[in-house]
């Protein structure tokens, strides 16, 4: 196995995004203005169901496993796709970096000016990240995050690599089994890796990391934060989050709705091992699974403000220490300072008779200027009349602490049109806000990783030669949700 851990300079990564511009092409002047057109171009159909006060939304069919594209038929769109990252190149076509998580790859899937996918490929492969899945990922902008363009994703589960990699998104398909590795952001199980936008901080560079450990007794899922100068991800310092309020030893003791004061700890270790036992050894807060992390879009102080997702595990050694039905936190971080702060639990799936009693296993998170939209994983808890649904993605208002169900997957529609089983439940992910880059106001993309519904051929041996994964997926438009 061929991995590549070489760090390469941040300034070489930066440099790579080649200029696609036309200008000179006497062609270019006959050529068609082309624009995004938002439309259906899956043979898959979509099973999404509209909730109340969400009817008026357009869903779309972009892409699924069993496509085929124009330009490399060859392609196959993966088995649970997963976190993604949207360009737009100088010639007014798109490129999507998307995250397999289960061929423990990176794809990307070029679509023409009018936003149709049109060819795949895979610039990361099982080879390079060691079998190990890449689950939730960021794409790094030099307009959002002042360096880039970089797309940071984890290693979280199935392989020996637990890092942060760190891909740039113009590379060549051919150098695929080759990966570039941040040692100074530490080893996690780790979900995702998320910097801060640019106006948070002066000149520096504040990356967010998740740990999704999960543990039958003890919450041990940490939340880690790395700190360098703007651009650089390989001299900073790394941290933990610590609860310093009394009283608080485990995530539970944190009640719905109230703030308690937080600092971030200082690590002197990175590796995965040593990184757990320091944890434990500074009073790092352990929660219970954290998955996905955003931040809050617009002004330096909405960006100093983030969330996360602890998606929960339901068992007897946790009662009381960690969340069972998942919660969704709020950090607010001092403006002078990325190492205080306050923690808030917004919503809190363990409380019977809260806003958030139907969350089922909450894993994904899409952050705007007003809304955080939260897309389930169901863990098959399915043992109140609350928690009995499939996937669904909620809206919560910032301002006003509204929750609402924006949709849910319509798994028996599905099964009956032969796209798997209803008893396997799928998943939300990687929903990404894509207005901006498309220049249509309300426009996001979403996935469904589609469990249960399988196929030997849904995986691509230009991903996973090896791969024992042959489960569907499916990416969606949505037009029409607020921001």
């Amino acid at each position: 196995m061929k991995t590549n851990t070489k760090l390469l300079s941040i300034l070489a990564l930066a440099g790579i995004m080649a200029s696609c511009n036309n200008d000179d092409d006497s062609s270019a002047t006959t050529e068609p203005n082309l624009q995004p057109v938002l439309a259906s171009h899956s043979e898959t159909p979509v099973f999404l169901t509209k909730k109340t006060g969400f009817e008026n939304l357009q869903i779309y069919s972009l892409l699924s496993s069993e496509d085929q594209l124009v330009d490399s038929p060859n392609f196959v769109y993966g088995s649970m796709a997963d976190g993604a990252g949207l360009l737009k190149n100088d010639d007014g076509t798109f490129t999507l970096i998307n995250n397999i998580e289960a061929d423990y790859s990176i794809s990307r899937i070029s679509l023409d000016k009018t936003f149709k996918p049109v060819k795949g490929e895979y610039i990361l492969n099982a080879a390079a990240t060691a079998n190990t899945a890449m689950c939730s990922g960021t794409l790094i902008t030099p307009e959002e995050h002042g360096f880039g363009p970089l797309y940071l994703s984890g290693g979280e589960w199935g392989g020996s690599s637990k890092n942060v990699f760190a891909t740039d998104p113009f590379r060549n398909a051919e150098d695929a089994e080759l990966g570039t590795v941040l040692p100074a952001l530490g080893q996690w199980d780790t979900e995702n890796a998320v910097p801060l936008g640019k106006d948070a901080f002066t000149d520096k560079t504040v990356v967010i990391i998740g740990d999704d450990k999960a543990d039958n007794n003890t919450p041990k899922g940490q939340l880690a934060m790395y700190v360098g100068n703007r651009g650089d991800l390989a001299g900073g310092n790394l941290y933990g989050l610590k609860v310093t309020t009394a009283g608080v030893t485990y995530e539970m003791d944190m009640q719905e709705g109230q703030s308690y004061d937080v600092e971030f700890v200082e690590y002197t270790e990175r590796t995965y091992n040593e990184l757990e036992n320091e944890s434990a050894a500074l009073g790092i807060m352990g929660f219970s699974r954290v998955e996905d992390i955003d931040y809050r879009k617009g002004s330096g102080a909405n960006n100093r403000e983030f969330y996360f997702a602890v998606t929960g595990r339901k068992s007897s050694g946790l009662v009381g220490k960690g969340t069972s039905y998942g919660r969704i936190y709020k950090v607010v971080l001092d403006a002078n300072s990325p190492l205080a702060g306050t923690i808030t639990c917004v919503l809190d799936g363990d409380n019977a008779t809260g806003a958030a009693k139907q969350f089922h296993s909450p894993d994904n998170l899409c952050v705007t200027d007003n809304y955080v939209y939260i897309q389930e994983d169901p863990n098959g808890y399915f043992d109140t009349a609350d928690k009995t649904h499939f996937a669904q993605l909620y809206q919560y208002n910032i301002q006003t602490g509204a929750l609402k169900v924006v949709l849910e997957c319509d798994q028996n529609t599905a099964e009956a049109a032969g796209y798997g089983s209803a008893s396997s439940v799928w998943e939300l992910t990687g929903m990404i806000d894509i207005s901006d880059t498309v220049g249509i106001e309300g426009t996001f993309l979403i996935i469904t990783q589609n469990h249960g519904w399988t196929d030997p051929a849904f995986t691509d041996v230009n991903a996973n030669p090896n791969s024992t994964s042959s489960e569907g997926s499916i990416l969606h438009i949505i037009k029409g949700l607020e921001r």
